[in-house]
């Protein structure tokens, strides 16, 4: 079994606890993507049973999981997000990359910000670049608490390597809690173009 499926079955089996086992093993057996299509829309489902449809609809390719695992990528609960984004990668919807832009570059939802930045490197979509400059440069304010937040927006632009994110690395390189993966992240750009002199 997948490592991140393992995790998020272990998890959400503990959530439904006894009462509910039944539903839970149904649920995580089936393989009719309608029953589980049908979980995101009926009315006074635990979270747990829509968190399992979701990720098992996104992982199968089905897009209506797709405004379930969105809501999930926003959740205060960074496991939930963690499995969502997993999801939201196989997934293959095209609204995709746009919602975890979205997502990392709303400041009232900073604090949730850490899985929809990894999951924009991951899909490395026209998207993810110019999100990941945005994120990074509001959190060069002053005390800004959210330091995982610009510490992956930092290692996922080394990672895309994108010469457009190198006047935002370079101002990272003065805040020291940055600086050595700014560094890194620099050096995997493309090499700066020398002008010639004219002759």
């Amino acid at each position: 079994m997948d490592e991140e499926l393992r995790s998020l079955t272990q998890r959400l089996r503990q959530e439904a606890g006894t009462m509910a086992s039944f539903s839970y093993e149904r649920l995580a057996a089936t393989g009719d993507l309608d029953e589980l299509a049908a979980v995101l829309i009926a009315p006074e489902q635990p979270l747990w049973a829509r968190e399992l449809a979701a990720f098992r609809l996104g992982v199968a390719g089905d897009r209506r999981a797709f405004e379930a695992l969105v809501l999930l990528l926003n959740h205060r609960d960074p496991q939930r997000c963690a499995s969502a984004a997993y999801a939201m990668a196989r997934l293959g919807d095209p609204r995709t990359a746009r919602a975890a832009a979205a997502l990392a570059t709303n400041e009232l939802r900073v604090a949730y910000a850490l899985h929809p930045v990894r999951l924009l490197v991951e899909l490395r979509a026209p998207e993810s670049v110019p999100a990941l400059i945005t994120t990074l440069a509001r959190r060069f304010r002053p005390h800004d608490p959210y330091r995982r937040v610009a510490l992956a927006c930092v290692e996922g632009l080394g990672v895309l390597g994108d010469e457009r994110a190198r006047p935002v690395l370079n101002e990272a390189l003065v805040h020291p809690e940055l600086a050595g993966a700014a560094a890194d992240a620099l050096r995997r750009l493309p090499a700066q173009r020398v002008p010639r002199g004219r002759g």
